[in-house]
């Protein structure tokens, strides 16, 4: 051995012992009784006596030890203390807010929210549900992704497991359902231009056509020409699935022959790029109504008038549905749909140009 090793090694084990997580094994030795005695005082599954437990707990807090809730949660066969929520985009501040929610409403039972994104990829959502099924979640929560089959989790629920589908319905499978009241909503938002004397209203939405919140904003927005006697014009109706396509999608649009005077955005995504392509032009003639509020869209100029979700409730009756599931209701599963609100602020208000109005 060449000079130096012996030490060098010596510290090396040092080093690695220090740096690795303090088991149940070293808890009892530091305690000097057997592993099985330092399960019992944690896990309170057993006879152990006041001083046993006091040093147990002592060198529990000395080490750091922090138990293995999933390897205890499989050995004995019952659910882990977590809700696991599926979502399409963790950057999305919608879905932030709904994980707000949720732990508010979930909290003072002892649960703790996991959260991953699926990027809305269905075979994505499948691997991230798997996953925490394999942690033995005790409530599931998924906003699906687009095409997504949710049958596998048939079992899962009969079961007993609470599964809960936040924003969109899931596809296959019966169970409680949260959503916001995007049809009626998006009505209200395209019936205001019109009564500001708008006539020719563009719709901008998010791709794939079939996502259930864009067909049925696109079935509001229908129903408000309807409504008002307005026709319906494809030529008036575009798609995108960043602010970059919804820049263009504007452009396009402001660009036809007969172009509209205002225009409803389908989401906080497609408002980013409807509001950059409108700033590029500095057209101040056009109405803009958008459908989910945006950060700071109150110090614009003007300032967005949205049709605001309320995210928040949404996650604090999904918690609330999945706390009385835990707690034995076995009602038929329901949907509840969280009522949007208008809020005037400027940019839904403008009038069309003089020689536009019908």
């Amino acid at each position: 051995m060449r000079p130096g090793t012996r030490g060098t090694t010596s510290w090396k084990r040092w080093f690695m012992a220090s740096a690795r997580r303090p088991t149940l094994a070293d808890v009892a030795r530091e305690v000097g009784v057997s592993a099985k005695t330092v399960s019992r005082v944690l896990n309170e599954d057993g006879p152990s006596s006041p001083e046993t437990r006091k040093r147990v707990l002592a060198a529990v807090a000395r080490l750091g030890f922090q138990p293995n809730l999933m390897a205890r949660s499989i050995r004995v066969g019952g659910p882990d203390t977590t809700v696991g929520l599926v979502v399409p985009d963790l950057g999305n501040p919608f879905f932030g807010a709904v994980a707000g929610g949720i732990e508010e409403a979930v909290r003072d039972r002892g649960l703790t929210l996991l959260m991953g994104s699926s990027a809305d990829d269905p075979e994505r959502e499948h691997t991230l549900v798997r996953t925490f099924l394999a942690r033995r979640v005790s409530v599931l929560m998924v906003a699906p992704a687009v095409g997504a089959d949710h049958t596998h989790l048939k079992a899962h629920r009969a079961a007993g497991m609470p599964v809960i589908f936040l924003d969109r319905p899931g596809s296959g499978l019966t169970a409680d359902t949260v959503v916001s009241s995007n049809r009626s909503g998006t009505q209200e938002g395209v019936a205001h231009l019109i009564a500001g004397g708008h006539r020719r209203i563009g719709f901008i939405g998010d791709l794939p056509a079939r996502l259930y919140t864009r067909r049925e904003r696109v079935a509001g927005y229908r129903a408000a020409l309807a409504e008002s006697g307005l026709p319906y014009d494809r030529a008036l109706v575009a798609d995108a699935h960043d602010p970059a396509g919804a820049a263009r999608a504007t452009a396009r649009l402001l660009a036809l022959p007969d172009p509209p005077t205002a225009l409803l955005s389908g989401n906080n995504v497609m408002s980013a790029g409807v509001l950059t392509e409108i700033a590029r032009g500095r057209r101040k003639d056009v109405a803009v109504v958008a459908f989910d509020d945006v950060p700071m869209a109150s110090i614009l100029e003007p300032g967005l008038t949205v049709v605001a979700q309320n995210p928040a409730t949404m996650g604090q009756v999904a918690g609330a549905i999945a706390v009385e599931r835990l707690d034995g209701d076995r009602s038929r599963a329901r949907t509840i749909m969280v009522e949007t609100r208008l809020v005037h602020r400027g940019s839904g208000e403008l009038p069309p140009p003089r020689n536009a109005q019908g």
